[in-house]
């Protein structure tokens, strides 16, 4: 029962953690990443389908994304959903291939950024947080209905805590590294 309570909540600690790096990935650098255009869907023949599964996404340079569709005629449409998914990105199509320059970063806008970054490895940490409760008061109901002995709740109790700082010091890690990306000219 303990291992069970551990386990689910190291899953959704994990869960967390994965969340967490797929929106720090949709943040912009000043660098061009092709999984910046991941979440981007484009309507092929009426149904919204992600751009990685209609056409070949490479980087032509440190600044620059190259979207080559396997249909010629998707080209347009692919510029157009590059477009209107407000990333503020302005792709050029230059004949079968999609070009998406990365616009270079202004200061006030790297603050920017850094804030939405901070904010999204807050929810983060109380995301953690909150598994950390509901996995004690699990522990606590155990303890109630007498399926375990105090000690071994409290040594429960100290295992997902380890488990919460771990994963809460991933946490400040990978906010570190996506402001040092931000910070960096």
């Amino acid at each position: 029962m303990i291992a069970d309570v551990k386990k689910t909540a190291e899953q959704k600690m994990k869960k967390t953690l994965e969340t967490l790096k797929d929106d720090l990935g949709k943040v912009r650098t000043g660098r061009a990443h092709a999984g910046l255009l991941d979440h981007v869907m484009v309507d092929y023949y009426g149904t919204p389908t992600p751009i990685a599964q209609i056409a070949n996404v490479t980087l032509i340079d440190a600044r620059t994304i190259g979207v080559s569709p396997w249909e010629k005629k998707m080209a347009s449409v692919i510029e157009k959903a590059i477009r209107d998914a407000e990333l503020g990105l302005n792709p050029a199509t230059m004949g079968e291939m999609v070009r998406v320059p990365m616009p270079a970063l202004t200061e006030e806008r790297r603050k920017e950024l850094i804030k939405v970054v901070r904010h999204e490895g807050e929810n983060a940490r109380v995301a953690v947080r909150n598994v950390r409760r509901d996995a004690n008061n699990q522990l606590k109901d155990l303890l109630k209905q007498k399926k375990v002995a105090e000690d071994e709740e409290r040594r429960a109790q100290d295992d997902i805590q380890k488990l919460t700082d771990r994963h809460i010091a991933e946490i400040d890690k990978l906010l570190q590294q996506k402001e040092a990306d931000l910070l960096a000219v």
